[in-house]
């Protein structure tokens, strides 16, 4: 039996990717009044939206307990795994992974490896399939574990926001980056870094936000092939011009995904997000 893979809901992987690999995935939570839910199990993208509608409901979102992810790890290694290998969104945005670190070390520390990816969406979703794709050829936990962390740090991740204002209230921006995107019809462009969301640029349309992630996509993919993701929330139209431009921009991409974020990372960025992530095969 191959190691096990695990991830959390904020990967964003197409249905059939995760299952295809046999991905075990571990939910985060979203409020929406008083409204708790698991993050695509209970409460999706469209229940987000709604509630974003309505600015007089709280949203928020919280990581899974530990005690979930000691089920699902004691579960693997049950069923038979040698290994577990659990990777998640950035640290620096989540308590995510300190949450699977507590578990590993009740359930066997030795065998069980916790992969922060510094990333979301399918920036972590990459690198899951990266280790995914070992575990399935016969590597063992260490080389399962490289193979993620070896995705993570070559991806690259850029964004647009409607504004900043939801990333500041939810801690995930200072307030003093958050200024970058208080000016009147000022698109903010940012970017993560060492696991964290930064300020990059700023824009003075959805027009040329949209532009200037195709050139900073295609900057970063260099000349060989390459994995690409778009991510939105209630742009597809834009969504799937960008794809389109960099299609054209970059035909040898391996991989081209384009998909709506869920209600975790939704409730954080707001409507209107438009995202590009980036991750160049290792030559």
């Amino acid at each position: 039996m191959p190691v096990a893979v695990v991830t959390d809901s904020t990967s964003y992987l197409p249905e059939g990717l995760v299952g295809a690999r046999d991905v075990g995935v571990v939910p985060l939570e979203v409020r929406l009044g008083s409204r708790i839910g698991r993050e695509g199990v209970d409460i999706g993208t469209d229940e987000l939206v709604a509630a974003l509608a309505d600015r007089s409901l709280e949203v928020q979102t919280s990581r899974p307990t530990p005690a979930e992810f000691v089920r699902r790890f004691r579960a693997a290694l049950d069923a038979g795994a040698p290994g577990v290998v659990s990777v998640h969104l950035s640290r620096g945005l989540s308590g995510t992974w300190d949450a699977a670190r507590q578990a590993a070390r009740e359930v066997d520390a030795a065998r069980i490896r916790i992969v922060d990816s510094q990333a979301t969406g399918m920036g972590l979703g990459f690198a899951v399939l990266a280790a995914a794709d070992a575990a399935r050829a016969g590597a063992d936990i260490a080389e399962v574990e490289s193979a993620a962390a070896d995705v993570a740090a070559r991806c690259r991740m850029f964004f647009s926001v409607e504004t900043l204002d939801r990333l500041r209230r939810g801690g995930r921006i200072g307030a003093a980056a958050a200024l970058v995107g208080t000016a009147l019809a000022v698109k903010p462009l940012l970017h993560v870094a060492q696991g964290r969301i930064l300020p990059l640029e700023k824009v003075r349309t959805t027009a040329k936000a949209a532009q200037r992630l195709v050139e900073l996509a295609v900057k970063a993919a260099g000349d060989g092939p390459v994995d690409l993701a778009v991510h939105h929330l209630g742009a597809a139209a834009r969504a799937e011009e960008v794809a389109a431009r960099l299609r054209e921009r970059l035909p040898g991409a391996a991989r081209l995904l384009v998909s709506e974020v869920g209600a975790v990372i939704g409730a954080h960025v707001g409507m209107g997000l438009l995202g590009v992530v980036v991750v160049p095969h290792d030559h």
